[in-house]
């Protein structure tokens, strides 16, 4: 889950612990000045009767980690993100302070905090099905004489495999979030839990001296079979069971990730460790610790170097830079920056896209499915342009959703948050999310997104074009024989019907964006639209053009974008030494359009 999605939340549930009122009255006066509703309900509580899913809802816990691990357990299986407050004593999850509250939560909604996807643990066996994001400990049944054997024994199998056999206090499979005290406790290692999807199998005080901890992926399944009774625990009882001799239990990787959000205002791992296990290895005032607490020191004088591009760097860019990182009228620095946020905003937005199409094919009936494609624009939409107001308030946007928003300074964002709705609503993979930005009314940077391939194109004006982080083409073919040609609409079939047998092949695939994009990249040649939209191809003529497209009318006079026209403009893009060949074709079947709009 992308952290800039968190820019739209409607609502907040907040499960609280005793004693924990005054943060709660703060949480209050905080949902009530921003407009955000707000339902708080006790630890153990359901929260069916206050939860929307139809809302973007934000999980707070208020508490310690105990509370956290209820939150986990209530706002996982939603796919709700939650964020912890610390009131308890001694908490490693819940990692925000009383203190910073708003502020905290003002990143969040600014869309500046980060969401950690977690790994979470299954575990099935006679008598429980259960899923923790903690650990699963096997061990002992205590004994009625406390000076008998408290041992227990177990055959334990990865994927069928035979690990071998485990005799001692008994066996915990952890996740990376839940691994740190159950592993110290038996002398195991410690994972560090940001972007770590293992789990990991530590032996509790065994009696055999070559038993080690093991690391498995999540898609592993392992098969614990006990030689005698065993308790089995998940997440410190919060599930529970007695298993009987030769009963078998299967544990693996849960599919629902559990979604923790982290702001600047939370102590850093291994600084929470350090701190909260005295371990001391830390001065507080080394610069490490200097860096954990930056966030509340955080001052709107970041500089324009500080968001410099690098387009060869992973696309995940730093969500904690904001607005005030643009402080002069540097093109290159707007751009830069713009192009930062465009990629966070569409990968965001194609988080809902992706979730929504996965329904289509199973509505059947059609005004039902028009409801999906609706609240996928809207959901869409509603991502990006809160994204981009938080951090260009005085920019324009103009998006096919909304009413246009007229800027101050000569930059206008334009939006399509679902190019290719028919294919959408048919469940076909080919739509794309585009967002380009324009300088005096030119499209000077362009993000193109396609949710369900996960291929983020994106190009600033004389700087460059970019797949993924790395710099695309389009190709050198001069031949029609030889080139692969994409068509958008084509009414009447005048570009299919000339080019079809003289290349080698024409295909269509219902969004403009992606057109330009394939032609950017080199996997078409050449591409046609009959008429266009402006939000349609703004970002993908940047994308284009940056990677070498020529991009002219249907008579090869040079495409010019115009936001404001009502009137038909066809658009001929292509390598540029093909363009000849095109043109040639294209004039001798167009008909005259000259009373066309």
């Amino acid at each position: 889950m992308q952290g800039r999605r968190l820019a739209t939340t409607e609502e907040i549930v907040a499960i609280v612990s005793p004693d924990s009122d005054d943060v709660v009255s703060r949480l209050e006066s905080w949902t009530a000045e921003r407009d955000i509703s707000l339902s708080t309900v006790a630890v153990g509580e359901d929260i069916g009767h206050v939860y929307n899913e139809n809302r973007a809802t934000l999980g707070i816990t208020i508490g310690g980690d105990g509370t956290f691990l209820e939150g986990i357990k209530t706002f996982a299986p939603r796919n709700v993100p939650q964020i912890g407050v610390n009131t308890g004593t001694l908490a490693f999850l819940a990692r925000v302070e009383p203190e910073d509250l708003e502020a905290a939560l003002d990143e969040v909604i600014h869309g500046r905090a980060k969401v950690d996807s977690r790994q979470q643990v299954a575990v099935r066996g006679e008598g429980i099905d259960a899923t923790g994001i903690n650990d699963v400990m096997v061990e002992h049944v205590p004994p009625e004489n406390p000076i008998d054997r408290k041992i227990t024994q177990l055959d334990v199998y990865a994927d069928n495999e035979y690990i071998g056999e485990f005799e001692g206090t008994g066996l915990a499979v952890s996740t990376p979030t839940g691994s740190t005290g159950i592993s110290l406790s038996a002398n195991g290692p410690i994972h560090y839990p940001v972007d770590n999807h293992t789990l990991q199998l530590v032996p509790l005080h065994t009696h055999q001296l070559g038993v080690r901890p093991i690391v498995v992926s999540p898609s592993t399944e392992l098969r614990f079979v006990t030689q005698g009774p065993a308790t089995l625990l998940v997440d410190g009882g919060r599930a529970n069971a007695t298993l009987e001799t030769g009963e078998e239990v299967l544990i693996t990787g849960a599919e629902r990730l559990a979604h923790v959000v982290r702001t600047s205002y939370d102590d850093h791992f291994f600084t929470a460790i350090s701190k909260k296990l005295g371990w001391g290895i830390r001065d507080v005032d080394e610069p490490q610790r200097q860096s954990a607490t930056a966030g509340r020191e955080r001052t709107t004088s970041l500089s324009a170097e500080s968001v410099g591009l690098n387009p060869s760097h992973d696309r995940a860019r730093d969500p904690s830079v904001g607005s005030a990182a643009v402080t002069d009228d540097d093109s290159a620095a707007v751009l830069e920056h713009a192009h930062t946020i465009a990629t966070e905003a569409a990968e965001a937005a194609g988080e809902p896209l992706r979730e929504l199409h996965g329904q289509v094919e199973t509505v059947a009936v059609k005004s039902n499915k028009s409801d999906i494609v609706t609240e996928a624009d809207h959901q869409a939409n509603r991502i990006i342009t809160t994204v981009i107001d938080n951090e260009f308030p005085d920019h324009g946007i103009v998006s096919e959703e909304q009413p246009r928003r007229n800027g101050k300074n000569g930059y206008t964002w334009v939006v399509d948050p679902l190019d290719g709705t028919g294919n959408f609503a048919h469940g076909n993979p080919n739509y794309s999310i585009s967002i380009a930005l324009l300088e005096n009314g030119t499209p000077a940077m362009g993000v193109v997104y396609v949710p369900e391939t996960d291929e983020l194109f994106s190009a600033i004006a004389s700087v460059g074009a970019w797949r993924d982080g790395d710099p695309i083409e389009t190709t050198d073919r001069d031949r029609l024989d030889e080139s692969m040609l994409i068509s958008g609409y084509d009414p009447d079939g005048t570009f299919l019907s000339h080019f079809y047998q003289e290349s080698r092949g024409v295909r269509r695939l219902g969004s403009a964006a992606l057109n330009l994009c394939y032609l950017a990249s080199g996997s078409a040649d050449a591409t046609w639209e009959h008429d266009t939209y402006p939000w349609d191809i703004a970002g993908g003529l940047v994308i284009a053009r940056a990677a070498g497209a020529t991009i002219t009318d249907e008579r090869g006079e040079p495409f010019v974008f115009d936001l404001e026209t009502d009137e038909r403009t066809a658009l001929l893009g292509s390598n540029g030494p093909l363009h000849p060949a095109l043109l040639e074709h294209l004039e001798t079947g167009l008909p005259d359009r000259s009373g066309d709009r």
